[in-house]
């Protein structure tokens, strides 16, 4: 019952935001103001994976496997997240909107209002870059990760919060609007992913390597399944590991961003 009750709520939601974020879309191109075409595209990919992790079969499988509950991470902090914040919503979903709602749900990113000033503050690069990663390792201590497979509700708040830092953690790079800082230096923003890139190869590599099981829980099915709990967690733990190389994917934007731009300086410069 509780399930079906946050998957309906779930499913409601992406509807409503993706049907929000269309409409809006239309009105800004029709006053000129459409942003590209892969930007949209982009955005309903990340509602995509959403659905993808949290609505399809592999939901139910989390329960039983620990590498499908590895997998659901995966795809909500290293695609969802940053395809939505590429989808840049804020302008589109609040033209999307009536006019009265609109002006509701933009009072919390004015210049002064304190929900702004706050994102504000988990945006800046160190504090979004350690909750993210605290959220990450404190989650895989087998007591809450067991609950979180246990317990549906425990599982909703354990989504959120892994989704929720995502968003932090992907912002500084993606600079969504509103726009809260000044865009990072190319080289913090390479050793800001090559440090997440670190942690997550880490914490691969302490449940890939090690022969034993960590989670009662998964060890308990898996032994009513007639599968390995340690063969299922290695494979977890290594999804983990390869998930990380997926940083390496925004550094290779930014070092041919560079580039580009100095090839652009160099081509302007007098002779």
């Amino acid at each position: 019952m509780v399930e079906a009750a946050l998957k309906t709520l779930l499913s409601l939601g992406l509807v409503a935001t993706a049907a929000a974020y269309v409409r809006g879309w239309r009105r800004l191109r029709a006053a000129g103001y459409a942003p590209p075409v892969w930007r949209p595209a982009s955005y309903a990919l990340g509602l995509a994976f959403v659905a993808g992790a949290l609505l399809s079969p592999l939901d139910e499988l989390a329960a039983e496997r620990f590498s499908a509950h590895m997998a659901q991470h995966l795809l909500l902090t290293m695609m969802a997240a940053p395809l939505l914040l590429l989808g840049n919503p804020l302008p589109p979903i609040l033209w999307g909107l009536p006019p009265s709602a609109r002006r509701w749900l933009a009072a919390p990113f004015r210049r002064t209002a304190w929900p702004r000033t706050a994102l504000s503050a988990m945006t800046f690069w160190p504090a979004a870059g350690l909750l993210h990663v605290a959220a990450v390792w404190i989650w895989h201590v087998p007591l809450l990760y067991d609950a979180a497979a246990e317990h549906e509700l425990v599982h909703a708040l354990e989504h959120m919060i892994f989704f929720g830092t995502a968003l932090l953690f992907w912002w500084p790079i993606i600079r969504p609007a509103p726009r809260l800082a000044p865009r990072l230096h190319p080289g913090l923003q390479i050793a800001y992913l090559v440090a997440a890139t670190a942690q997550s190869t880490a914490l691969g590599m302490v449940l890939a390597v090690p022969e034993r099981a960590f989670y009662p829980h998964y060890a308990r099915v898996a032994a009513t399944l007639g599968i390995s709990a340690v063969d299922d967690q290695m494979v977890g733990g290594g999804l983990m590991w390869s998930g990380a190389h997926m940083y390496l994917l925004p550094i290779l934007v930014i070092l041919y961003t560079v580039s580009r731009d100095a090839a652009r300086e160099h081509d302007d410069a007098p002779a």
